[in-house]
This record gives structure tokens, C-alpha cells and sequence, in this order.
């Protein structure tokens, strides 16, 4: 079975479905927001390289990139009947989980280290999500593209501050 061809769940359900991707999705950004509600503080206040974005970038990119992981898991839950469909699920929850856990790692806990342990997890695993949901439908693989390229930026600029934090 090719990317998008394949059934489709029709109707309200599908609806309410994306409406559900949509709530779980930015969920997470609002845990993240409350556990970095000192945010710009700790980010001023770190050694961070000349490279590092303004802090004013993180909030539109992350509004923006946390639609397209909400419709790139709605498109991939869509297609009901693809042998795929349920690991580009649950990888789709685990990089989420992952995605999750590092505001609060490295904002809250200001624990840079562990941190960046977990966003490389998290780029492995959003491969691998890539991956199996551009197999189930091509565009849902394809949403994923910006977000992995913002990680792996984080994830650089995290080692940068663990190497200058020291």
C-alpha cells in the first residue's frame, strides 16, 4: 500500500479525531509553557554561542511546528487499514513524550545534561516517526521535516550551552 492511497475514516469521527490530535498536541506545549515560565530569564542568563536565536523565535516556530505534528498524527490515525499505522502511532506518541519532557529537564531542572540526552532521544525517535508515517501517508512524514530540522538546531545549541556551561 503507497502513502496516501488507502481508506479513509469519514464524517465527524474524523473531525473529532483532528480536534483530539489537536488538544494532546498543544497540551504538551502548555506543559512545557508552565514548566519554563521563567523561560526567558534562564535563557538570558545562559553562555549561549552567538548563533542562538533571540528568545522571541521559540514561541511562533513551536506554535507553528506543534500544528503540523497535530495533522501529520491525525493523517497517519486517518488511515485505518495501513499494517504501519499503528507503530507510526505509537512513535508518534513517543517522540511527543520525549518532545515533552524537555522543557522541563532543561528549564525547570536546569539539568542541560539530561536534557540534551533527552533531545537526542528525541530525534531518533522522530525518524523514525518520519519514517513509518511517511510510509502510511506521505504528506504526514513530510509535516514532520520542519520540526526535526528545529530539533536537531536544538539539539546543537543544547550541547553548545553544555559545552560552555560547562
Amino acid at each position: 500500500m503507497r502513502g496516501t492511497e488507502g481508506p479513509m475514516v469519514c464524517g465527524g469521527r474524523a473531525w473529532a479525531a483532528l480536534a483530539g490530535f489537536v488538544v494532546v498536541t498543544y497540551a504538551v506545549a502548555a506543559v512545557g509553557a508552565l514548566a519554563s515560565s521563567n523561560a526567558a530569564e534562564v535563557y538570558a542568563s545562559l553562555d549561549r554561542p552567538d548563533w542562538a536565536p533571540p528568545a522571541w523565535v521559540f514561541g511562533p516556530v513551536w506554535t507553528v511546528l506543534y500544528a503540523t505534528i497535530a495533522l501529520s498524527g491525525w493523517l497517519v490515525w486517518r488511515c485505518a487499514d495501513h499494517p504501519e499505522r499503528r507503530r507510526a502511532l505509537a512513535w508518534w506518541g513517543a517522540q511527543l513524550a520525549l518532545n515533552l519532557a524537555w522543557t522541563p529537564l532543561f528549564f525547570g531542572a536546569r539539568r542541560y545534561d539530561i536534557a540534551l540526552l533527552d533531545i537526542v532521544l528525541l530525534v531518533a525517535a522522530l525518524v523514525v516517526t518520519i519514517r513509518l508515517s511517511h510510509r502510511v501517508h506521505r504528506a504526514a512524514g513530510l509535516l514532520l521535516v520542519p520540526y526535526l530540522g528545529w530539533v536537531g538546531f536544538a539539539m546543537a545549541l543544547n550541547a553548545a550551552i553544555v559545552w560552555r556551561e560547562g
